[in-house]
Parts: C-alpha cells; sequence; structure tokens
C-alpha cells in the first residue's frame, strides 16, 4: 500500500529582509572579534556561497502556531476533507512559538496542540504532537503518518513543517542571514488503489560526534547579554558532513524502491545553501556513475532562505501551484524528497506524484 499525498499547503511570510538590509550590521566571529572584511564584501561572499538575495520574515503580529494553521488549511482545503477526519496532527518545529521582541521559545502547549485549536477541530480522537527533528522533521513527519497508516492507525494525517527563525538568531552573527521563516502542510491518505504514493524511504541520526554541529549559544558580540541564547552552527562541519551523508541515505531510499535513477524527475532539497545542495544532488548522482540531469533540482532559497522543517514542503507547494519558474511536477512522476539538519538528522522520501 502506497499512501498519497492530497493536499498541500503554504505560508509565505510578506516581510523582505534583503542583503542589503544587513549593510549597517556589525558582525562578529564566534571568539567574539569584530569581522576584519567590510559588509560589502561579507555579503557579496554570502550570496556567492548560499544563493540567498533575499529572504522572508514574519510580521510581527503573528507566532509560529499562526502560520502553521495558515498552511494547515490551505492543504485541508486542497485535499477537500473534514478536517474532523483527521488521525494525526504532526507538526515539525523546533523553537516553538516565539513572540515578536523575544527570544524565549514558548512549546506549552505543543505547536500542533494550538493547531489543532485553531482549526477548531473537536476529534478528541484526532492525536496532535510535535516533532523536534531539526530541519529533516516534515519529511520525518511523513515518514511517521506514513506508517501510522499502514499499520491501520490512522487514515488521514496533517503533517506541517513551520518556524519563525529570524526570532531566534543572533544579529551580530553572519549566518544570521541564511535563516528565514515560513510554513509548509500537506494531508496523507490512505490510498484508496492508485498505484501512487510514498514508495520508499531512509532516515538516520547521527549522534555520537555530530549532535553538536548545531546548537544553542550567546551572542557573538562580547557587549551583549550572554545569558540569551540564539541558534548557531559550525557550518564548515555540516556542509562536509552532508556532502559526505546526505547523498548515500539519498541512495538507500532509492535503491528500497523498484525505481531506476533515470526516472526521477524532480528531487526536492533541503534549502539550506545552494552550492551545498548542488554539490549534494552531484555526489548522489556520481554513486550511479552519472551525472546530475540539468534540471532536477528546484530552488527557492535565492528568494526565501532557509526556513527550516518549511522548506521542503513549501519548495513542493509552489511547484504544484505553478510558482516556480520551468519546474512542474506531473501525474506519475518520481520525486526525490531529501533533508539534512540539526541532530544531525538525516532523511529521504521516494515518492510518486
Amino acid at each position: 500500500m502506497q499512501n498519497i499525498i492530497t493536499g498541500t499547503g503554504s505560508y509565505i511570510p510578506t516581510l523582505i529582509k534583503r542583503n542589503k538590509d544587513f549593510l549597517e550590521y556589525e558582525f562578529y566571529t564566534e571568539k567574539q572579534q569584530k569581522l576584519p572584511n567590510s559588509n560589502e564584501i561579507i555579503i557579496k561572499k554570502f550570496k556567492a556561497i548560499t544563493g540567498i538575495e533575499e529572504r522572508r520574515y514574519v510580521e510581527k503580529d503573528l507566532k509560529n502556531s499562526d502560520i502553521a494553521t495558515f498552511a494547515a488549511q490551505k492543504a485541508i482545503e486542497k485535499a477537500n476533507i473534514n478536517p474532523e477526519e483527521l488521525d494525526y496532527i504532526i507538526l515539525a518545529q523546533n523553537f516553538g512559538d516565539v513572540r515578536h521582541g523575544f527570544t524565549q521559545c514558548d512549546m506549552l502547549p505543543s505547536i500542533a496542540a494550538r493547531v489543532k485549536h485553531n482549526l477548531k477541530i473537536k476529534n478528541n480522537n484526532c492525536v496532535a504532537y510535535d516533532v523536534v527533528f531539526g530541519c529533516p522533521g516534515w519529511i520525518q513527519g511523513v515518514i511517521q503518518a506514513d506508517a501510522f497508516i499502514k499499520a491501520g492507525l490512522a487514515k488521514k494525517c496533517l503533517i506541517i513543517g513551520a518556524e519563525t527563525l529570524s526570532r531566534v538568531v543572533d544579529p551580530f552573527d553572519r549566518d544570521s542571514m541564511i535563516y528565514s521563516d515560513g510554513a509548509g502542510a500537506c494531508i496523507l491518505e490512505a490510498n484508496e488503489g492508485q498505484e501512487r504514493g510514498i514508495i520508499s524511504f531512509a532516515s538516520q541520526s547521527f549522534t555520537l560526534e555530530e549532535a553538536y554541529f548545531l546548537f544553542y549559544g550567546s551572542s557573538y558580540n562580547p557587549n551583549e547579554t550572554q545569558t540569551t541564547n540564539y541558534i548557531k552552527m559550525h557550518g564548515r562541519k555540516i556542509y562536509e558532513f552532508a556532502l559526505t551523508n546526505v547523498p548515500i541515505a539519498m541512495k538507500t531510499a532509492l535503491d528500497k524502491s523498484t525505481i531506476n535513477i533515470s526516472q526521477i524527475k524532480k528531487i526536492l532539497i533541503h534549502q539550506a545553501n545552494e552550492k551545498m545542495d548542488e554539490a549534494i544532488i552531484q555526489r548522489f548522482y556520481e554513486l550511479y556513475n552519472m551525472e546530475a540531469p540539468e534540471g532536477i533540482m528546484p530552488m527557492s532559497i535565492h528568494k526565501l532562505g532557509n526556513s527550516s522543517v518549511a522548506t521542503v514542503p513549501t519548495l513542493f507547494d509552489l511547484i504544484l501551484n505553478d510558482k516556480i519558474e520551468n519546474h512542474k511536477i506531473n501525474a506519475g512522476d518520481y520525486i526525490l524528497l531529501a533533508s539534512v539538519g540539526a541532530g544531525m538528522n538525516i532523511n529521504a522520501i521516494v515518492y510518486q506524484y
């Protein structure tokens, strides 16, 4: 049985933060020393590596649970289902609700519970819970929902990835330019005899040496309070880790299926860093002694930045709604979804649309 995605939805915040908006910022190193290069040079190098020109920040009056609800409502409407029929609401996030002007995370109650409340779902048998799995959280939520349905524990699941990273970044850390906000969602349902859906997957957690490649740490500015923590990362270690391990996980997922790599039409990979994603895709195809086909990897990072758990479901929804130029997913197409992030966690799904 292959379970199918019957509806998708996304929420793209309206506040645009362009690279030039960082020209007046003060950036420091992890050793709390001011970066020697001008911001013009820093931003130019940043764009060359990440591909990011601008990113979206959530509006001041909204929280993560709000934008998650917006994406969920669109997915429910697209799937044309009654939300009271949902068996699970699985919400991938990492920092909960963070109010504008604050950095403290609020996860009590869970964001999934807040979304269920916002949707006014009365069904007490609809179980709502959060997945904290780094950037691969939404894909992991889909994998879990697929397992619930195959086990006969569910028929319809709502899986959401939502994050407001702009509220947990250190403005004195140049890595803060990577992060953005957004939400994406889908409805996964039991397959009613259709020859499409989730075919196979792979999922891994590397924690022995890699657990703290992404972490919570104090500001790089020595003049700032050191009791407030922000998202931090060891970028070079993550880059090397991803290039080594993500292609292998993608191959594992594909090899579990009966699909030949030549049948894959699109690869939707977590929008972390353009150069890194390009290198991952190339190494993946090298495992099959092939060159990556042109146009295989749609990208949204240039305008939307890295919104963590929201990048893959948002990208999927945008493509289906013809909002990513020169990219389409047609009925019957085989696609590969993949992500890497804090934990360090990796996963991939082979899906027939």
